[in-house]
């Protein structure tokens, strides 16, 4: 049945995904902006996510909303809180949040602030979905395109990811957008768990890069919380896309050496 969609992050690396997806389903798409945008296949609407102005209007009427928007950082909380606020406002919709595999176990700022959300989604009063995944193809590969001018690429010791390729985080998002609230659902994991220096290796095999890749005995609470394994989920490794069939579909043999 279609549905009335509105997303936050819909420009981001997984809403680009998911937005044509969505369309090509039937439903009508609202894209959350801060300002005005040229026309495309969905209807943009302004709204700011910090202050939570223009929010209400956005979200009237909708069937749906799938928050993906994020700031890396404690803005998330407030703007989580802004958006719940305002969908509230609006009617009483299903809220899809994304989030991420462990964030309870891991020491990170960032990750304390996804909790912080997901537990203001779970106590919104609203029907709600939340789905955690592990890391994206995408931002491994960020990690070592950002070193492209060192003469070695640095990756953390005995430290292993478990990446996933948005394309199949979009299809779960897909799923429970146009389903009933299900609360939290199955996490979802890549089908590989590597060491994150042999992902480096194969990251600079797909831009032609010869280069040393170290894998450097980084301190802190964090990267031990890594190294335990927390941000993994070896027993949800239920899709199929793996870190080298992202690297040969993406266009990395392009990127400047």
């Amino acid at each position: 049945m279609a549905r009335q969609v509105l997303i936050t992050g819909g420009t981001g690396r997984l809403g680009r995904t998911l937005v044509p997806r969505l369309l090509d389903a039937g439903h009508d798409v609202r894209v959350l902006t801060r300002g005005r945008r040229e026309p495309a296949a969905h209807r943009w609407v302004v709204g700011d996510l910090r202050t939570g102005s223009g929010l209400v209007a956005a979200a009237a009427g909708v069937d749906v909303v799938i928050h993906l928007a994020t700031t890396n950082g404690r803005g998330d909380v407030a703007a989580t809180g802004n958006l719940i606020e305002a969908v509230r406002a609006a009617g009483n919709p299903h809220l899809v949040y994304l989030s991420i595999v462990g964030i309870e176990n891991v020491a990170l700022g960032y990750y304390r602030a996804k909790l912080a959300c997901e537990q203001l989604v779970e106590r919104s009063g609203l029907p709600w979905t939340i789905l955690r995944t592990t890391q994206f193809h995408d931002l491994i590969a960020a990690l070592c395109e950002a070193q492209r001018l060192l003469p070695v690429t640095l990756m953390p010791s005995r430290v292993h990811f478990q990446p996933v390729d948005v394309s199949e985080v979009a299809d779960q998002m897909l799923t429970y957008a146009a389903g009933p609230a299900a609360n939290r659902v199955p996490d979802i994991g890549g089908p590989e768990v590597r060491e994150a220096a042999d992902l480096a290796r194969s990251y600079l095999r797909a831009v032609g890069r010869r280069r040393p890749v170290w894998a450097a005995p980084v301190p802190g609470k964090a990267v031990r919380d890594f190294r335990a394994g927390h941000h993994i989920t070896p027993d949800r490794a239920v899709t199929r896309i793996t870190f080298d069939d992202f690297l040969a579909g993406s266009g990395a043999h392009g990127r400047s050496r």
